[in-house]
């Protein structure tokens, strides 16, 4: 299996510190707002890793972290006057929910930053009797051109750096350059060392990575806005607090862009996961990520959904045999061609196209195809229940069936409802025109014992 690692900038034989046995960990959310579609391009493709590699045969303790205190917590307590704590509560509860709603799987970790205040304290610590960090009224600082390797990660020169560096008001810095580890908080702090404080942001993830998965790490993983100066960070206080190398592998994916910008919640041009699924299947969102390479930039479109959409109502519907659980998939050639594709630093286009190819054969009864399709798909961590209907696709129901019959109806519930009087009256004639009509739009009417269910074609 071949990863890019964006630290030396070449594709490279993923290999294991510890034979079958792989560390990975990921920048997690500061829970403060929504997630957005930026969110899920960055978890859903570290979740196809993770899925990926269980799928391998590797014992994988992946890792991702959660930043619940924060500046942009405590300035929406400030604005909703709730405590940090109430914000980022309710925060975290909705990311998990749009994280499941997209079927992330949850990591085998999710440790809190103000779980971990105490192996914050002594990394911090450590870098000071190190002479890496140093304390000023109650601020602790890291001294960045200690660190002779800083801005190989992100590929830029000290000299380049200093440019651009500047001690903000109230900065107590001996260079622009030096980054906080701790910060004086008097009103939301904890007790340390150097008085009532709470962490920097980049000092979390060291102490997180660092007491759950070990001093060095195979796999580091996060969005391409992480590199600097986020990543750079880790690297310089991890390693000259630890004394050894941090990272084996560093990956991250590129932006989700809308009009040619990076989606983020700073720029005010996001969409939520939570809107997206009013009108995208989870489904459909997975593969309009996983149609791109997860190292590029991806532009979002409602036309690049609705292909996404055509895409996953390909695969959903092919043609549905009993899987076959005897079945050694591993011996089969699409197998293997898939697992060319995904050892191939994560082609996913490439291994999508081998799903199609099953799908089309699963429709021409071909042998054990949905069995392999079934088993591969979730691999990239598709689900095989029948997509819902989109808000759109439900008015144009109504506004069919009600042109149809010349009969004003104000939503599907009362079309379902209709027929199925119809039905108990035994007037077929309007029961089948309504099938019909939602046949045309290219909607399938589902009559079982448990009641009426609607589907896409």
């Amino acid at each position: 299996m071949r990863l890019h690692n964006t630290f030396t900038d070449k594709t490279e034989e993923f290999t294991p510190i510890e034979q079958n046995k792989v560390k990975m960990y990921v920048c997690g959310p500061t829970v403060y707002d929504n997630a957005h579609l930026g969110h899920a391009r960055c978890y859903i493709t570290w979740d196809v890793l993770y899925r990926y590699l269980k799928f391998k045969g590797y014992d994988v303790t992946y890792c991702r972290n959660v930043t619940d205190v924060d500046d942009k917590i405590l300035k929406k307590s400030a604005k909703e006057g709730k405590t940090p704590e109430e914000v980022s509560q309710f925060w975290y509860k909705k990311f998990s929910d749009s994280m499941k709603a997209l079927n992330v799987l949850k990591p085998d970790i999710e440790p809190f930053a103000t779980k971990t205040l105490g192996e914050m304290i002594s990394i911090v610590k450590d870098l000071i009797e190190k002479g890496y960090a140093y304390e000023v009224n109650g601020d602790v600082y890291f001294r960045v051109k200690k660190f002779k390797n800083y801005g190989l990660l992100s590929k830029q020169p000290i000299d380049q750096l200093e440019c651009g560096a500047r001690i903000e008001v109230g900065e107590q810095k001996e260079d622009p350059l030096d980054f906080a580890l701790w910060k004086h908080d008097e009103k939301f702090g904890y007790n340390s060392p150097w008085g009532i404080g709470r962490p920097g942001w980049h000092i979390e993830c060291s102490a997180m990575s660092r007491k759950y998965l070990g001093r060095t790490i195979d796999i580091h993983a996060g969005g391409a806005d992480l590199i600097f100066p986020h990543h750079e960070n880790e690297i310089a206080q991890s390693e000259c607090a630890n004394g050894c190398k941090f990272v084996n592998y560093w990956l991250h994916n590129g932006f989700v862009t809308i009009n040619k910008e990076k989606m983020s919640k700073s720029l005010g041009n996001f969409l939520t996961i939570d809107d997206l699924l009013k009108n995208y299947d989870a489904n459909t969102i997975r593969l309009f990520i996983l149609t791109n390479n997860y190292r590029m930039p991806v532009e979002f479109s409602d036309e690049a959904l609705s292909s996404a959409q055509a895409g996953v109502k390909r695969l959903i519907n092919a043609k549905q045999t009993p899987v076959n659980e005897n079945l050694d998939i591993t011996k089969t050639d699409e197998y293997k061609a898939f697992v060319e594709a995904m050892d191939d630093d994560m082609n996913t286009s490439k291994a999508l196209a081998v799903l199609f190819d099953l799908a089309t054969r699963a429709n021409k009864d071909e042998k054990d195809a949905y069995t392999i399709l079934y088993k591969l798909a979730s691999v990239l961590g598709f689900t095989f229940e029948k997509a819902g209907l989109s808000e759109d696709e439900l008015q144009k129901a109504v506004d069919t069936v009600s042109k149809a019959l010349d009969k004003k109806f104000s939503n599907i519930d009362e079309i379902i409802e209709y027929r199925k009087s119809a039905r108990e009256a035994k007037n077929w004639d309007i029961a089948d025109k309504i099938r019909i009509s939602l046949d045309g739009i290219g909607i399938v009417v589902k009559d079982t014992k448990d009641g009426t269910s609607l589907e896409a074609k």
